[in-house]
């Protein structure tokens, strides 16, 4: 089994590079972990204290049940990973049936700032993108699945994303094996980096 961390800042194009990566990889061969699935459930909140939840500090992340989930799935046993709603912020009662695979990959914004979870993975890759490019990435997603107003959006970014990124989520580039600048587009990085996965799988066949 293959362990792969794929990091990168809110709007770099992870969700994208995951994709590309899965579809040249062989079928049904790839299970995925979100880190945004174990988000601490806060539906208990107030409305405007929901505001406030930073969902860019470590903090906000189940980091223990998280890797328990990861381990299990290493072992070779299936998982019923969480459900998250941003717009509640809250956890469904409803799960996601993850079985184990050859390949696991997690993706998440803050996955190679933990060392208990980066020393889980085989390989550490970084979605790197310009700033203006996320923040287009951010507005356009926020508007879409969060139900927020562009106003809303550019402040929680001011207040929340851009410090975090900076303080937590852009040092921990420095942990990772293989770095992808220009996110989705760069078809030569994922090209290489899917058919060094494949390399690796048949080897272990």
């Amino acid at each position: 089994m293959l362990v792969i961390g794929i990091a990168g800042g809110s709007g770099s194009g992870k969700t994208t590079v995951v994709n590309k990566i899965i579809y040249g990889l062989p079928p049904k061969s790839v299970s995925i972990m979100s880190q945004d699935a174990y988000y601490w459930d806060n539906g208990h909140l107030s409305p405007e204290e929901k505001k406030r939840i930073n969902f860019d500090h470590p903090d906000s992340i189940e980091w223990d049940l998280l890797i328990r989930d990861l381990d299990t799935l290493i072992r070779g046993q299936a998982i019923d990973m969480p459900k998250y709603s941003y717009v509640e912020c809250a956890r469904s009662k409803e799960t996601v049936r993850i079985e184990p695979k050859r390949v696991i990959i997690v993706e998440g914004i803050l996955i190679l700032t933990h060392p208990d979870l980066r020393d889980r993975f085989n390989v550490k890759v970084f979605v790197d993108a310009d700033a203006d490019d996320r923040l287009i990435r951010i507005i356009q997603r926020d508007i879409l699945e969060r139900g927020r107003s562009v106003n809303t959006v550019l402040i929680h970014y001011e207040t929340y994303v851009k410090p975090m990124h900076l303080q937590f989520i852009e040092p921990s580039k420095r942990y990772a094996d293989i770095i992808i600048p220009q996110g989705g587009e760069n078809e030569v990085a994922i090209d290489l980096l899917s058919s060094r996965i494949n390399w690796k799988i048949n080897q272990e066949r």
